[in-house]
């Protein structure tokens, strides 16, 4: 293909793009859109995958046969919002091999709040109040995002999400209106929660390497920053309802901007916990690892027996 047809392609695919059209799988789109979209789907993918890992540890002790079933229900979507998200990533030509293989050897990153360790039963309500809250907002223009298979997919599982969340904030109600031991447990789980479910949102947009192109995009509709200010708008009039204080001495309300503001985040933090050094990156990957090694006899198992399937089916044809 000549410069000038690449000059050409490339220009309808901009006009494309300012048109809100789809870009669909098997249409032409810059070697740097693809790679682009495999980074940031993948990375969603593997944060489905990966964040199943903390609920799962309050499984065998969630207080009763209601709360089990629900932790379940929830965990099973995640792992249903990883499947349709690596399938969207694969309609750009990667195979599902290699993104697993990118995560399990470290070069692929997943989201920095599953890192932190789930201590109480509370920590399932911060989970699904704080983490899918600042999901969904994330997640949300993600329906209108350019590539077709990837917005397709967020509408499913935003409005799975939004059933977490809310599910998550019952929890800590229920905590919060509970004995004063109850109300403490919640209280100490938004502590630990809040500073790192802001920073899953993402470095600040003068940091971010990634904002301005996927924004150009239109990958993303919302800026890191401006998707924390919403996050952090919706969830304090949610905390004060239940009586529980947000851990932010500078936080207070600005009557000019009919908004928050906040104090100043750790990113110190963030970067270590991005870069393999949080409280649980290591169990976090040796737990994800060992299942898919363990596992491999039950997908050697699927695959003769579809094979041996798929023969009968060739020799009754002959």
């Amino acid at each position: 293909m000549s410069e000038e047809q690449i000059k050409t392609l490339e220009a309808q695919f901009e006009e494309r793009i300012a048109h809100d059209e789809k870009i669909e799988a098997k249409d032409w789109m810059p070697e740097k859109y693809r790679k682009t979209h495999i980074r940031q789907i993948s990375q969603h993918a593997h944060s489905e995958i990966i964040g199943m890992l903390p609920e799962g540890n309050w499984i065998t002790r969630a207080p009763s046969l209601r709360r089990k079933v629900a932790l379940l229900a929830k965990i099973q979507d995640e792992a249903g919002h990883g499947l349709y998200l690596y399938s969207a990533c694969e309609t750009l030509g990667v195979s599902r091999d290699e993104l697993y293989d990118q995560l399990h050897s470290g070069k692929a990153k997943y989201s920095s709040i599953f890192n932190y360790p789930t201590i109480t039963w509370a920590d399932m309500g911060a989970i699904g109040w704080l983490v899918d809250g600042a999901a969904i907002i994330n997640q949300v223009p993600l329906c209108s995002t350019s590539y077709g298979p990837y917005a397709r997919a967020m509408i499913r599982v935003c409005k799975e999400e939004s059933f977490h969340q809310r599910q998550g904030y019952e929890i800590m109600v229920k905590l919060a209106n509970g004995t004063p031991e109850q109300k403490e447990m919640a209280q100490d789980a938004l502590n630990r929660w809040w500073w790192p479910s802001l920073m899953m949102l993402g470095p600040t947009d003068a940091e971010s390497v990634h904002t301005e192109q996927s924004m150009k995009w239109k990958l993303k509709r919302k800026s890191n920053d401006e998707l924390r200010q919403q996050f952090i708008d919706q969830t304090v009039p949610q905390a004060d309802l239940i009586g529980l204080t947000v851990p932010d001495p500078d936080l207070k309300w600005n009557e000019e901007r009919q908004s928050y503001d906040f104090g100043e985040i750790d990113w110190d933090e963030f970067w270590q916990v991005v870069k393999g050094h949080g409280p649980c990156n290591k169990e976090r990957m040796n737990a994800r690892v060992t299942a898919w090694e363990e596992g491999e006899w039950v997908r050697d198992a699927a695959m003769a027996y579809a094979e041996k399937k798929e023969n009968k089916k060739i020799n009754k044809a002959v």
